[in-house]
């Protein structure tokens, strides 16, 4: 039929269909009501006529949903385009509510005008083309009249229940907002408006006017074109949307790549600087060994041979001042023969020539424009799977080279721009050799006067790098965006070798469980068993256990009305902190005793003693330790009572070492303490980039491990508290990471602020 293209319910379907278009196709996104008086704007979003009037402003107004600014007409909203597929909605939507709302059942149209009952027999048919309700004797009568015999009478039940939506649409006849009852049959080609019997014998008596269904017909085409248009921009925006998105996806993998090369690199070269101290440190501790020996040997004899000398001339010096006359002419020839002697025995030079030793510095390490390790761009389509620092020609050649191709891509830093040789070169050169390369004057200048002092480059050189400044400059502003404050260096202390620990991704998974009302909010973890870990969900008010694969093993109950925050598995028991509460249960969800805490602090972290038969909680700045029974072990303030009202520790966990480990918000630092109180050490320095430090964990061999939750990382510390360097950022997945804890020692568990738990394998340095 005519009306079918503008048909939007198909034949045959659910009830839920129109219930879902009254909802929201139907609805107004302003007032977030059944839409009234609907007007369409040109960017074809449909609103109440109202809602609009309140958005016009200075004869303009915003889409709310494109933020199209659109002009308002001069004649004021009320000259919008109505939405007449709206308005037929909106009434079949009506149409199948209405009805006799008290009692319940709708009543019979014809009966009231054919002198019937006055509130109409009840309603058991409906008439599509007159859209009446009808009782039984008037549907008879309705089908058996000359008029309405072709009308269309179906059963009122099906009606309300959708089953001929479709029928009713093709029925439905729009009506003229000017003249009511009149329904729209013509097109003013002109005025592009629809027009009714009566506007088409009024002001448009002299316009050429078309049939709807021939206007349609005719407009159709075109319209259908410009659909397909559309539909053909969709496909490439579709298409272009899935390249960018695989484009990010190939980016985030290559960084990935590159982020784990780079670390490889740096330990790699990290390794070849201490095994290059370690030799230089041997053979300095060899040559002074050696400079001892030989001077242990010469002072020995040049003190036998002083003492025999000086026992010579004393005899003689004696003989001389107490003897007689006769006594010394007596002696006379064997003194003289011994002191000649003496004086004839050829005496050893001076001392023998040590060389001194000089530490020779290779000219990169002084100046900072050297880089060990750089990076080169390069566009998607040339790059290859395994270039990290591979280049793809001049356009990507890296800055700092002077033209020349190195013998691997990427792998190899090009020479020096002031023509020294690579390390492996100058190793292999004596250190007079290199002292005579690289004056004493010079190799005592700073870095900076070293970069002032540095020769020119050659012109090809100076030229390729000017041709590529923009770019360097462009990328360096984007970086700027992307990355946060960086990182300090690595502090000198690192356990020995000198090599962090690295994070191995273990695997993802999410804790929201079919039975949880709301997303998780994970404010506590804790190991719990043979790889498996307990997660404290204030939000659902459980506690979860979780293999460290990410298989759900149940929960273990908790206190009804509980909302556990921080928890620690104890021997055969389970600690955690709700409110101002310490609880210990059973596995089974048993309490075995609670206790009182202070209500001075929000929450209050909970960690298992290292012995597992004593858990420690934080309260109000200071620890207090429990045993089994509930006792209070023992209780101390990190610095003694000097720091009394001076800590406020909201994160806390213990050590192998038997150690505490601390977040103090108050004096923006963490703490590490022994258990007695004392501070073994303490940092606040610019590793934390200003950020408020967040939960703690320690591995096996004491490294601490801090989050920080507003950067999206976690860094490492020492054993006593000094900043190592960033174990985990945003490059392994960390977004607002929230709670750890440590598993077994080795495993790190990390919790994310939307419930998602990643974990990583610590790999130590020496494995």
């Amino acid at each position: 039929m005519a009306r079918r293209p503008f048909s939007m319910v198909s034949q045959g379907s659910s009830p839920s269909l129109l219930e879902a278009l009254s909802s929201d196709f139907l609805a107004c996104k302003i007032c977030l009501e059944q839409l009234r008086a609907p007007k369409t704007l040109p960017c074809l979003h449909t609103y109440c006529q109202d809602c609009l009037a309140q958005l016009a402003k200075g004869g303009h107004l915003r889409c709310p949903e494109c933020r199209e600014t659109v002009p308002v007409p001069p004649a004021g909203v009320a000259a919008f385009k109505t939405n007449f597929f709206v308005n037929g909605l909106l009434d079949l939507v009506r149409a199948r509510a209405g009805g006799d709302l008290r009692a319940g059942k709708p009543a019979c149209a014809l009966c009231p005008l054919m002198g019937g009952a006055s509130a109409g027999g009840p309603a058991t048919a409906r008439c599509l083309d007159c859209a009446d309700d009808l009782c039984q004797a008037c549907a008879d009568g309705h089908r058996c009249t000359r008029q309405t015999h072709t009308h269309r009478v179906v059963d009122l039940v099906g009606y309300r229940a959708g089953w001929y939506d479709e029928e009713a649409r093709e029925r439905q006849a729009a009506q003229c907002p000017q003249h009511p009852g009149e329904a729209l049959r013509f097109l003013c080609q002109p005025c592009s408006q629809l027009l009714c019997r009566e506007c088409r014998l009024d002001p448009h008596l002299d316009h050429p006017c078309l049939p709807l269904a021939e206007a349609v017909r005719a407009r159709r085409p075109g319209l259908e074109e410009l659909l397909a248009g559309v539909d053909k921009n969709l496909a490439e925006l579709e298409a272009a949307r899935m390249v960018e998105k695989e484009a990010l996806a190939c980016l985030r993998e290559q960084a990935a790549r590159v982020g784990s090369q780079v670390e490889e690199a740096a330990e790699g070269v990290l390794r070849a600087l201490l095994a290059q101290k370690k030799e230089v440190l041997g053979q300095l501790r060899a040559h002074v060994e050696a400079a001892e020996e030989a001077a242990r040997e010469r002072l020995g004899e040049l003190e036998s041979r002083e003492q025999v000398a000086r026992a010579a001339a004393a005899f003689a010096r004696r003989v001389l001042s107490l003897g007689r006359e006769a006594e010394i002419l007596s002696l006379e020839g064997a003194i003289a023969q011994r002191l000649q002697q003496l004086q004839g025995c050829p005496w050893m030079p001076g001392p023998a020539p040590h060389p001194l030793p000089q530490l020779e510095l290779h000219p990169g390490l002084l100046d900072k424009n050297c880089h060990l390790l750089w990076l080169s761009f390069e566009n998607q389509k040339d790059s290859g799977k395994d270039g990290a620092g591979s280049q793809g020609g001049e356009e990507t050649q890296n800055p700092r080279e002077d033209g020349a191709k190195t013998e691997k891509q990427g792998a190899v830093p090009p020479q020096s721009r002031d023509g020294v040789q690579t390390p492996k070169e100058d190793r292999a050169q004596t250190p007079q050799e290199d002292g005579a390369q690289t004056p004493k004057a010079e190799r005592a200048q700073t870095p900076k006067e070293s970069r002032s002092q540095m020769p020119q480059e050659d012109g090809e050189a100076q030229t390729a790098v000017g041709c590529r400044s923009n770019k360097k400059r462009k990328f360096k502003g984007r970086l700027k965006s992307i990355s946060r404050e960086p990182s300090p260096a690595p502090g000198p202390n690192l356990e020995g070798s000198g090599l962090l620990p690295r994070p191995i991704f273990s695997c993802s998974f999410p804790t929201r469980m079919p039975g949880d009302k709301r997303s998780p909010r994970i404010t506590g973890l804790c190991p719990f068993g043979p790889r498996e870990i307990l997660v404290a969900d204030e939000q659902n008010r459980a506690l979860k256990r979780f293999s460290l694969n990410g298989d759900y093993k149940g929960a273990v109950p908790v206190p009804e009305g509980c909302s556990p925050c921080s928890v620690a598995a104890l021997q055969g028991a389970v600690a955690f902190s709700a409110g101002a509460r310490l609880y210990l249960i059973s596995p089974d969800g048993e309490v075995q005793w609670r206790r009182a805490l202070s209500l001075s602090q929000a929450s209050h972290a909970v960690a298992a003693m290292p012995s597992g038969d004593r858990v420690a909680v934080s309260v109000s700045g200071h620890v207090e330790v429990y045993n089994m029974e509930g006792s209070l072990a023992t209780r101390f303030i990190p610095g003694g009572k000097a720091n009394r009202g001076l800590r406020a520790l909201v994160f806390l966990t213990t050590s192998p070492q038997g150690n505490f480990v601390g977040s103090d918000w108050q004096q923006n630092s963490v703490v590490v303490c022994d258990g007695l109180g004392q501070v073994i050490g303490e940092y606040g320095g610019p590793g934390l980039h200003g950020c408020q430090p967040g939960s703690v964990s320690v591995d096996k061999r004491g490294y601490i491990f801090l989050t920080l939750r507003e950067v999206n990382k976690v860094v490492i510390l020492d054993p006593k508290g000094s900043l190592l360097g960033d174990f985990l950022t945003a490059y392994h997945g960390l977004e607002k990471p929230r709670v750890t804890t440590m598993v077994d020692g080795r495993y790190l568990v990390v919790s994310l602020s939307n419930g998602t738990i990643h974990i990583f394998r610590v790999r130590s340095p020496d494995s």
